[in-house]
């Protein structure tokens, strides 16, 4: 970000929670209530989505989601375009005192925005403005809004950005309020350290539903709101129709300062490991360096800040793992600190690295990588989101689970990685264990100034398989918890929070961690998403949705008393 010290922008004691001075923007009282109608989108204001139900060609479409497991059978589906829209939406629904789930349009893993209680649903898949508030000095992001847009329009409009996802179908309204993270955020921290404001529609419990604008500003009443929303999760405070971003530290008026700049450049390398070539010590020595590097390497200064990597560690029967590695080309000894990584990473594996000629995962194949190439940064972009359908596939079943990693992996868990990974009567080769580059700028936040309270990691992990048939559920979700719960098997089946691990991403949702049969640790699901940020999440919970009224199969529970 241009004239912004990252490193002063933020410190682990006052990042996200000391804000910035604001220069005669939304302050204190004027944060409070907002006229939908006043601030909607231009052209917005008016706007009427559809209802959409049972009988109607769409109804079938609109029911389930990404993940093809999760189906609901609502009344009705409703179509939101405005502000003004959500807010009649919601008063029609708790007038009715219909159960509602909300979608914004991307991803959802569980059962959030599909399941079998609700009757309405109210999608923001048609709100999807990006622009610049000039009142506020920031970028508004509608909730329906792709990643990939958001980053298109933020980028040729004013050449920046935000540090978010690389799928460039997830929707910005959930993508955001769990935290947000992507390759820029080793160097800026998670999308929710950018976060300004949010504008929910809430419910009192008592019929009344109104408009809420919350600012990270230090005098706003309505603060909390905005911090549930820096990490709390979706679908658990109201209807989230906007956000606003601007970057702790930024000052002047001009837009392009008001937000952090990608690399004008990045080095792009992705390499493909033969399981042919991969004893089982050659795997375990594989998967300890990427562990041992990142245990060196993730401070919030240091100088691999600016590389972030994709390994996917695929099963046997996909036939190869692939790792994809950026790093910011204008930074000094760029391909240096490339080299380096790549030759930690395969130090003593007796592996020989070779072009990533399938895709894996969230990576397309790119067999012109195997040699570092240099790239525009949105090119670059486009290229690792847009180009594979394993992870967007509409039609699929899948299966995920999450941890955060503070130390390297035991040898117990690479063991059992390795003996289910390479099962002989395990066939499906869209199946693979994600580590993702962590650290970095993402720990130099404390972990309270944002619900988002993971701030110690060196790597983020996710477990994931994906199936077509519904006859083959068991099969799958089987496998996974079996692997997952020998992984963990020494802290009860789950990633404690302790020196090791750091419990789970709520992005990432898994009903296995509130079933004790399979969280067998003793510690509450709450504690293991949220930390000690889950008391403070109910009372901000107990304020906006006293009655309970959004609700999901993992949502935050009012705080009682």
């Amino acid at each position: 970000m241009n004239g912004v010290d990252r490193r002063t922008m933020l410190t682990r004691s006052a990042a996200v929670v000391g804000g910035a001075a604001v220069a005669g923007a939304l302050a204190g009282p004027a944060a409070a209530a907002t006229d939908p109608a006043a601030t909607a989108a231009p052209g917005a204001a008016a706007g009427t989505g559809a209802v959409v139900r049972p009988g109607d060609p769409r109804y079938e479409m609109l029911t389930t989601g990404n993940n093809q497991r999760f189906v609901a059978r609502p009344d009705y589906i409703k179509m939101v375009r405005s502000t003004a829209d959500a807010e009649r939406a919601l008063r029609d629904a708790v007038r009715a005192g219909k159960r509602v789930s909300v979608r914004s349009g991307g991803h959802c893993f569980a059962d959030f925005a599909a399941h079998p209680g609700t009757e309405v649903i109210i999608d923001f898949s048609e709100m999807t403005h990006v622009g610049y508030d000039p009142a506020r000095r920031a970028f508004v992001v509608e909730a329906g809004a792709r990643l990939i847009n958001v980053y298109e329009a933020l980028y040729k409009g004013w050449g920046v950005t935000i540090p978010g996802g690389i799928c460039y179908s997830v929707g910005a309204g959930g993508h955001i309020v769990g935290g947000g993270y992507g390759l820029l955020s080793r160097a800026h921290g998670l999308v929710v350290d950018h976060l300004y404001a949010v504008e929910v529609v809430v419910t009192d419990g008592r019929g009344g539903v109104r408009t809420v604008v919350a600012t990270r500003e230090k005098n706003d009443p309505h603060r909390d709101l905005w911090w549930a929303h820096t990490g709390g999760g979706g679908g658990n405070f109201g209807l989230v129709t906007r956000y606003w971003f601007r970057s702790p530290g930024a000052k002047g008026s001009e837009p392009s300062e008001q937000l952090i700049s990608p690399p004008s450049k990045v080095l792009v390398s992705a390499l493909d490991f033969p399981w042919e070539q991969l004893t089982e010590a050659g795997f375990t020595r594989l998967l300890k360096n990427f562990g041992a590097w990142h245990a060196a390497h993730s401070a919030p200064d240091s100088p691999y800040r600016n590389l972030s990597s994709l390994f996917n560690v695929s099963s046997k029967a996909h036939g190869s793992l692939g790792m994809f590695t950026q790093v910011d080309a204008t930074v000094p000894n760029a391909r240096k600190l490339l080299d380096d990584y790549v030759a930690a990473i395969t130090a003593g594996t007796g592996v020989t690295p070779r072009a990533l000629t399938r895709a894996t995962g969230e990576l397309p194949a790119m067999p012109q990588f195997a040699e570092p190439r240099t790239l525009p940064w949105f090119q670059a972009t486009r290229l690792v989101g847009t180009n594979n359908p394993t992870i967007t596939d509409p039609t699929s079943r899948g299966a995920h689970k999450s941890a955060y990693m503070r130390k390297n992996f035991t040898d117990h868990q690479i063991a059992a990685l390795y003996r289910y990974m390479s099962r002989p009567d395990f066939k499906n080769p869209d199946t693979m264990l994600v580590l993702f580059s962590f650290g970095g700028q993402v720990n130099a936040v404390a972990p309270d100034a944002t619900a988002n309270a993971q701030r110690s990691s060196i790597f983020k992990m996710c477990f994931q398989t994906f199936w077509q048939e519904e006859s083959e559920d068991a099969f799958y979700l089987g496998w996974l918890r079996d692997l997952y719960e020998d992984f963990f098997a020494a802290t009860g089946g789950v990633p404690l929070i302790d020196d090791s691990t750091d419990g789970c991403y709520i992005n990432y949702p898994d009903r296995d961690i509130t079933d004790p049969r399979r969280n067998r640790s003793g510690v509450p699901w709450q504690t293991l998403y949220y930390k000690d940020n889950y008391p403070r999440l109910q009372q901000v919970k107990k304020r906006y949705d006293p009655s309970d009224f959004f609700r999901h199969s993992m949502s935050i529970k009012p705080a009682r008393g």
